[in-house]
């Protein structure tokens, strides 16, 4: 329903006789009324009131800027304010550029009393509904922001919490293990650095770092006297050790978590080889995930790398030897060729990270 006492019409006529009558027909009409005898008044008006003012009523033929001249500075300063245009002569080539100009509604001089009221009217209403809708868009924007900031929030807080989770879930293989501690925060670089010259999604890249460093943690269910002995492993005991893979699998088995079944992945094969010679399903070639063929390279290196007591430590140049050439026990094939070009660009890259990540 219009609300008239809100409603300001600013009619601009030449004829200061039009201007009075207009006004007070409207005014009693219960519509305030704001009168000028030029467009340029109208136009200065409009640069302070263009907030309150509803409807612009003007005359077509004044002195200086006509009336379809003023409508054409209006509708492009403010397209959602209506425009009628009065005139005793209706020329139609005058009606059909002033259309195109945008003119809301056309009176012809004499008007009727009835025809200035329903054209104002309508025109009112027209404006207020596009204030409307356009106050709704506003609003409904606002609450678009405000609720996309706290979604947005909330997925950081919940993004937080899995990130937490992972890297806390990676504690546990360290505590049993002081030397695995440094070994699985580098296999989580190795992994990034790999994954982003593979050229993998950001998504990709941001699960693998946090997902690779849990490729072990099926070995807290490995006895301390396998997991700790400081010699080789008998045939037997090597079985038994074989079973942190499954181990780890079935620990994080069961999330919707996109990091958490990446890291089941990871856990299940990162001892497979792509040749089927790894364990502990024999898969070959592409059978394997991109995410595990990912961190078998990755665990490799830093086994090569990093002293045990039943073993030395060898240095960046043997290792990448060892990786890319073979040594009998190790061979090139037991890596997804793709991934192995990949490595063998950024080994620079892998050094660094083994040097800076010791504690």
């Amino acid at each position: 329903m219009i609300d008239k006492g809100k409603a300001h019409i600013l009619v601009t006529d030449d004829d200061p006789f039009v201007r009075e009558s207009v006004s007070v027909l409207l005014t009693e009409n219960c519509y305030n009324v704001m009168t000028c005898s030029n467009a340029r008044e109208a136009l200065d008006l409009m640069t302070t009131h263009h907030d309150v003012i509803s409807v612009v009523l003007t005359d077509i033929n004044m002195p200086g800027i006509s009336g379809v001249g003023l409508l054409g500075r209006l509708h492009k300063l403010y397209p959602d304010i209506p425009v009628i245009l009065m005139t005793a002569f209706a020329e139609l080539d005058v009606v059909i550029d002033a259309i195109k100009k945008g003119a809301y509604d056309f009176i012809i001089k004499p008007y009727r009393y009835e025809q200035l009221f329903y054209s104002v009217d309508k025109a009112v209403r027209y404006s207020q509904l596009l204030r409307m809708e356009k106050d709704y868009t506003r609003r409904l924007e606002d609450t678009v922001r405000q609720r996309t900031r706290e979604l947005s929030d909330a997925l950081e807080k919940v993004t937080s919490l899995s990130n937490d989770i992972v890297n806390r879930l990676t504690v546990t293989a360290e505590y049993r293990d002081e030397d695995t501690g440094s070994h699985i925060l580098r296999i989580g670089k190795y992994a990034e650095v790999l994954a982003h010259a593979l050229g993998m999604s950001e998504e990709f890249i941001c699960s693998i770092r946090f997902a690779s460093p849990l490729h072990d943690i099926g070995k807290i269910g490995i006895p301390d006297s396998i997991l700790l002995k400081p010699s080789g492993l008998t045939p037997e005991e090597f079985q038994v050790m074989k079973t942190h893979t499954s181990i780890g699998a079935k620990i994080l088995s069961g999330s919707s978590f996109l990091k958490l079944k990446m890291a089941q992945s990871i856990a299940q094969s990162h001892h497979e080889r792509w040749d089927g010679s790894g364990y502990p399903k024999g898969l070959r070639s592409t059978a394997i995930g991109i995410d595990a063929r990912i961190a078998i390279i990755c665990d490799q290196y830093d086994a090569l790398r990093s002293k045990r007591p039943y073993k030395s430590a060898l240095t960046h140049e043997d290792t990448v030897k060892i990786i890319t050439v073979g040594d009998g026990r190790t061979k090139p094939s037991h890596f997804d060729p793709h991934v192995l070009r990949a490595f063998k660009q950024i080994t620079g890259r892998f050094n660094d990270i083994f040097d800076t990540h010791q504690f």
